[in-house]
């Protein structure tokens, strides 16, 4: 018998421009001690699905219409209250998706963790103390006993994941629902996630909803997939069948979509390319199989580089320093050595890909070599000269050459700003085109280079999905018409289907333009698509760079091989192996 068994689960939303249906008669069960992966794209009802578990689906404008969630003799869509908090947090438990918005930041990490022990099981402080270093221990974090003291900001990503994790298991719940528990970190730390919850499961048999928009790493971790889109669950089953022989077009271009080690493909799969949703007027939705073409086996080549041509972009012993204060009133004590003496070099119409752990320096040595920050030493040549000491005034017509697009789309493009006026305002600023009616123009030529339609022009960032959000980042960055772009981390947090149409959308105009590309990011299935060169950068140093492909081979540094070994593959010799290890 199941622990948890929903069937024809609908929540809907009431909104002033119709009705949502976010989920829309989802039906699944959930055994103990298994872990079931619900998969799709955002906006597929995933986390919504949850939230109408756990009673945390606001209403208004929210409304469970119908369904049934049964466990262990109660349903949840019909607890009152104080029925429902009597069983979540105690018996079901939630890690959330971003562990700093969730922790409270005023609050020691000890405070947080008594806390569900203080109000499920009525103890005092002095008494939850002990179990909440216990748990800390058991979730991997050293020195539990000092750092249960700590503040939230007083820890890496990696590390605040795991005291949310923490939090969720120190009432001993039988349920534990991990909603993209690991979306944005480093692969690494997403390794050492994946490999905390199989083993928490193992030893303390609980069951686990573990949401993702990656089959990737649902590969690493379920014994069973439901996959979603639009509401709806299209396919289910167990982990290995769905890999082995995936039915529905949608999950079949989830497969294909996300970039692999393995990979050869020089264009990537898209959703789009295996399935086509046909609307008709009275609002129903058709989900049409298409057969997909070659367009993924296409070679757009890496880009031949003549022996005795210059390089665009040289740097040469690297280094930014922080200084850390003791107080207001003192010098600095010491300084933190962000970027460490580091030497890179970029040919025209390359992209070198930039990789390592959050930390370790990449997005300072970007942001450094375009100057927005100060490089502490070293010398940066771009063409024919030298920018390390160019003073602002000075800067500004290398800043119509050299552009970045920044890792988070909402944050870098400014609320209060049409698309026309964020897309133009760079052309104003270097005197690019004329009239008014002129950079109108380039506008909607920028707008329909990245994909997206001229009737935008007049809408606002919030508007937009996160990966059209991102495409008008690079519309922006493309607006002065640069020679060298910097991609900061810019398709990390994105479902792997908007991710593929960005990556694709990058090389398109690399080959289109002859743009140049820092590539930075923590995934190296993204860097070895994108990539002709490589550096691997670790505590502010590059300890390996060359050929991307000879590194992918071939890694000589230990590190690079645990960089390598931590990215998802979702290969079905990997599952058959896991599955039959029980």
């Amino acid at each position: 018998m199941p622990l948890l068994q929903v069937d024809n689960l609908k929540t809907w939303f009431h909104t002033r421009d119709g009705v949502v249906r976010a989920v829309d008669g989802i039906s699944f069960s959930l055994k103990k001690g298994r872990i079931l992966g619900i998969v799709g794209e955002s906006g597929s009802g995933k986390s919504v699905t949850v939230h109408s578990l756990m009673g945390l689906v606001p209403q208004p404008p929210g409304r469970i219409e119908d369904g049934a969630a049964n466990f262990d003799g109660s349903d949840l869509l019909r607890c009152s209250q104080r029925e429902l908090r009597a069983l979540c947090g105690k018996r079901i438990s939630m890690i959330f998706q971003d562990p700093m918005t969730s922790l409270n930041p005023y609050l020691r990490i000890s405070e947080q963790l008594v806390e569900p022990l203080v109000i499920h099981e009525g103890i005092t402080l002095e008494d939850a103390l002990p179990r909440a270093i216990e748990i800390l221990k058991k979730v991997g974090i050293r020195d539990a006993s000092e750092r249960v003291h700590s503040y939230p900001h007083e820890f890496s990503g990696g590390m605040r994941q795991r005291v949310m994790i923490a939090m969720a298991l120190i009432t001993d719940p039988e349920i534990l629902i991990a909603d993209e528990p690991t979306t944005a970190l480093d692969v690494t730390v997403q390794a050492q996630i994946l490999k905390l919850l199989k083993d928490l499961r193992a030893d303390l048999d609980i069951s686990v909803i573990f949401i993702t928009h990656d089959l990737g790493v649902v590969a690493e971790i379920a014994d069973e997939i439901a996959v979603m889109f639009r509401g709806k669950i299209v396919e289910q089953g167990d982990v290995l069948s769905i890999f082995e022989n995936p039915k529905h077009p949608y999950t079949k271009g989830l497969l294909a979509c996300r970039p692999r080690l393995d990979s050869t493909f020089t264009i990537l799969p898209t959703v789009a390319d295996y399935l086509e949703v046909v609307e008709s007027e009275g609002g129903q939705v058709e989900l049409l199989e298409k057969e997909p073409g070659l367009k993924q086996t296409e070679t757009l080549g890496k880009t031949e580089v003549p022996e005795d041509e210059e390089s665009l972009l040289e740097v040469r012993d690297l280094a930014v320093h922080f200084p850390v204060r003791k107080s207001l009133w003192s010098g600095p004590a010491e300084f933190v050595k962000a970027v460490d003496g580091i030497d890179l070099k970029i040919h025209r119409g390359q992209t070198l890909g930039l990789v390592g752990e959050s930390g370790c320096g990449k997005t300072t040595t970007g942001r450094a070599i375009i100057k927005l920050i100060e490089p502490t030493t070293g010398t940066i040549r771009f063409g024919n000269d030298y920018l390390q000491h160019l003073p602002p005034e000075i800067m500004l017509p290398f800043r119509k050459r050299m552009q970045i697009i920044f890792q988070d789309p909402y944050a870098s493009l400014n609320p209060r700003l049409t698309v026309e006026q964020m897309l133009t305002e760079p052309m104003l600023v270097h005197g690019i085109g004329g009239r008014r009616a002129d950079h109108r123009e380039r506008a909607v030529a920028l707008l329909e280079e990245v994909g997206l339609e001229a009737a935008y022009l007049r809408r606002y960032p919030h508007e937009f999905s996160g990966g059209q959000r991102q495409r008008l980042c690079v519309a922006r960055a493309l607006a002065v018409e640069p020679e060298f772009i910097v991609c900061d981390e810019c398709v990390s947090a994105m479902d792997v289907s908007v991710q593929a149409q960005v990556l694709n959308l990058l090389r398109e105009l690399q080959q289109r333009r002859g743009l140049t590309y820092i590539f930075i990011s923590h995934d190296l299935s993204v860097v070895k698509f994108m990539a002709d060169t490589m550096a691997v950068m670790q505590a502010g140093k590059v300890i390996e760079q060359g050929e991307a492909d000879e590194i992918y081979r071939n890694p000589q540094a230990e590190y690079t091989r645990t960089l390598i070994e931590a990215v998802p593959q979702g290969s079905l010799e990997d599952i058959r192996a896991r599955v039959t290890a029980g």
